[in-house]
């Protein structure tokens, strides 16, 4: 139901406003601000009025300097009205006096709205995709004055105001106009440029002012613990990527090798004193070193602005600003750039499953449950104290949409790695009987949420071609890769938590009880193939009590290094998509804490070194032979070579691609040396040992192949005797008969 409109009236034929409308704008109770304030005609004239506190005195003039009143102080708090000699509506400056000096003023209310028909038809339909030039704070030129334009959705509000360092954070000076229709409201404010902290005082429909709260589509935020939003400047990078972009445009991603290195941008590296690198200093480190380690992206945990270092990001405040805990927004866009010019691409970890309770965030932001749903039991998270999006709300869905559509354009981001897909799909997510209220079907499915992410990815994938997403879903949701119009989610990629799970959990064994538990390892083939696969050896891995990927093996110290060697050297083998959390390349000791940096002083140490000298090899592997990576999502590009010989923990099987040199993974997970060791091979002929983790450079102990084996032709095919390290995985690359 709408709000009725309040209208402005007036004393008599002098056109001076009420009693009533005087009190209600010095309260800032007023429901029309606009109807009373700034220029109004009255009979073939036109009045000006204002609300200046502290002033005594005060004269209009015309933007360029022609003075055409003295208005009259009406109200002691600063209200002051009078008549101009004016033609014509224009916007106003007035010279404020007092004792203690004058000042200028340019009028807001004498300026005409910024928003336009066509949006408020967008918005309302929920199908606007240009939200972020619309909301939050813009600075424009506006019929003649340079200013900010803010903008907000608060549909239930009494009276929303924009307070920050320019109206002494006073919610009288600057109320807002509401577009009724769509529950928007707006306000040119003039003469304020970028780097203004601002926030948006509401008061709820039962008149209750609530806490400031900041901008849900602030482009830049204060540091925490301050939480103001930041008046910005329009990005004005100029990009140097579209070779990178173009590229990407082209490719079949699922094709393409894609490795990728899980980044906290505030413990990758630290200053000595403790403090974080800027955007720029991380730029200058990240990107030559993940350059030189072969990785092809970085993904970054929750870059979003958010109040607490100890949730790595994930209770995100301030979806639509890079944090100011690294510097401008500006940084963060040299810092993609930069990685594009390197030929790395750039994934950001995304959040729309939920948002924290902070009183300055989106919680019962106009009073009433706007973003979350009102009843617990659709909009509480009970494991993480946070507030679950209501979905099915046409403008929150355009919220979110629009932010994943703002990180591809604003910031040429590369893909997004969607957070908690699980717990958006599923209503009884960690609750119990009760806890929950069935969909519409009377089912356990989040239908409004199924809908959202259709949408999402449909929109991404159709305005920005080559950027990817991936959907952190540790369930069997069918079809979360496959596209929308076949019935599926539309992702692009799902990490593969079966295969994180059972590789760790059968790595942790001794080696004497693997063979009871060989089918840990090839359980993951019967699915392998039923989504596109992201590999995922993640942060959730190594926090929380969990130790470290070198702490998980079993074995004593030598035995834990040449086993991890194994295993990465395995992943890398395996089909679909990698990602390796940082340190672990180094096979760092420590279990990760957001609170330091990297224990890169272990990179002395042989074993230390050669563990990341070996994830380089295998990425660079992966990335120039078409085998390992060009069919990663396609069941042709696998096939079994050995499969059950759980007695001796080996596993060979061959990568292959059309036209290209099969490559044969073979591993072995017992510390025994297995010499003469047959392996069956498609093709009699040279087979180069492209990789060997025993190797001596990499920690091991040496043992392996020569270089190079001979396939004896059998049948139709061939076979080799091989030599094969404790503990280790080899390649073999065919290189003809």
């Amino acid at each position: 139901m709408k709000k009725p409109r309040a209208t402005a009236a007036t004393d008599g034929t002098d056109g001076r406003a009420s009693a009533g409308d005087v009190s209600a704008i010095v309260a800032g109770t007023h429901g029309d601000p606009f109807a009373v304030l700034g220029i109004q005609q009255v009979g073939k004239g036109f009045v000006a009025r204002c609300f200046i506190p502290n002033a005594e005195d005060v004269c209009a003039f015309t933007l360029d300097g022609k003075e055409i009143g003295q208005l009259e102080r009406c109200d002691p708090a600063g209200f002051f009205e009078g008549k101009l000699t004016l033609r014509k509506r224009q916007p106003l400056r007035y010279r404020a006096r007092n004792n203690g000096g004058e000042w200028w003023v340019t009028d807001p209310y004498s300026f005409g709205p910024v928003l336009g028909p066509m949006d408020d038809y967008y918005i309302a339909e929920g199908s606007h995709l240009r939200l972020f030039d619309k909301l939050g704070a813009h600075l424009i030129d506006h019929e003649g004055a340079s200013g900010v334009h803010f903008a907000v959705w608060a549909p239930n509000a009494k009276r929303v105001s924009v307070v920050g360092d320019f109206n002494d954070w006073d919610g009288r000076r600057h109320p807002m106009r509401d577009r009724r229709d769509t529950g928007i409201w707006e306000i040119f404010i003039p003469d304020i440029g970028a780097g203004r902290p601002y926030k948006f005082e509401i008061v709820g429909a039962q008149g209750v002012r609530l806490p400031l709260k900041a901008d849900p589509f602030a482009f830049k935020s204060e540091l925490r613990p301050a939480n103001a939003s930041v008046t910005a400047s329009p990005l004005a990078h100029e990009w140097g990527d579209e070779a990178h972009r173009n590229f990407w445009r082209g490719a079949d991603i699922r094709r393409e090798a894609v490795s990728i290195y899980e980044v906290h941008a505030g413990s990758w590296r630290r200053h000595d004193d403790g403090s974080f690198l800027t955007w720029d200093e991380l730029a200058e480190r990240l990107i030559p070193y993940v350059v030189d380690t072969g990785f092809t992206h970085i993904e970054f945990l929750p870059i979003s602005e958010h109040p607490f270092d100890p949730s790595w990001g994930y209770q995100t405040t301030g979806l639509y600003a890079p944090t100011a805990r690294f510097g401008d927004p500006a940084g963060f866009a040299r810092l993609v750039d930069g990685a594009h010019r390197a030929g790395v691409g750039v994934i950001l970890d995304w959040v729309p499953a939920h948002f924290p309770v902070d009183e300055f965030g989106l919680v019962r932001f106009d009073g009433t449950a706007l973003y979350e749903h009102a009843d617990p039991r659709k909009g509480f998270h009970p494991d993480w104290n946070t507030l679950i999006y209501n979905f099915g709300r046409r403008e929150v869905a355009e919220f979110l949409v629009n932010n994943a559509l703002y990180w591809a354009e604003k910031y040429h981001v590369d893909g997004l790695r969607v957070d908690a897909v699980a717990s958006m799909l599923y209503l009884d997510y960690s609750r119990k009987e009760g806890e929950w209220i069935p969909n519409e079907k009377g089912g356990r499915e989040n239908l409004e949420a199924v809908a959202f992410l259709q949408r999402m990815n449909k929109e991404l994938y159709g305005h920005h071609p080559g950027v990817m997403t991936i959907a952190e879903e540790s369930t069997s949701w069918p079809k979360v890769s496959q596209p929308v119009h076949e019935g599926g989610l539309g992702f692009g990629f799902k990490w593969n938590m079966g295969f994180m799970h059972d590789t760790l959990e059968y790595f942790s064994r001794e080696p004497i009880h693997r063979k009871h538990h060989h089918n840990d390892l090839t359980f993951g083939l019967m699915y392998a193939f039923s989504e596109n696969f992201v590999l995922p050896l993640s942060h959730d891995e190594v926090v929380h009590g969990k130790g470290t990927l070198i702490a998980k093996m079993a074995g004593d110290d030598w035995q834990k290094f040449a086993t991890l060697r194994a295993f990465y050297a395995f992943m890398w083998g395996y089909p679909g998509k990698k990602l390796l959390f940082m340190g672990q390349e180094f096979a760092q000791r420590r279990e990760w804490s957001e609170a330091r940096p990297l224990d890169w002083e272990l990179l002395q140490y042989k074993p230390h070194s050669g563990m990341r000298q070996m994830v380089r090899d295998l990425n660079y592997l992966y990335r120039s032979r078409p085998a390992l990576h060009a069919r990663d999502c396609e069941p042709d590009g696998f096939e079994w070579l050995i499969v059950d010989d759980s007695e001796n923990s080996v596993f060979a099987w061959l990568r292959k691609a059309p036209g290209e040199n099969p490559v044969a993974v073979v591993s072995n997970f017992t510390p025994v040396p297995r010499q003469g060791y047959r392996i069956p091979l498609p093709h009699a002929g040279a087979w180069r040992e492209i990789i060997n983790t025993d190797a001596a450079d990499y920690g091991g102990s040496g043992m392996g192949n020569g270089g190079e084996v001979e396939a004896r032709r059998e049948g139709e095919g061939g076979a080799a005797s091989l030599t094969l390290p404790p503990l280790s995985t080899i390649m073999l690359e065919f290189l003809g008969g």
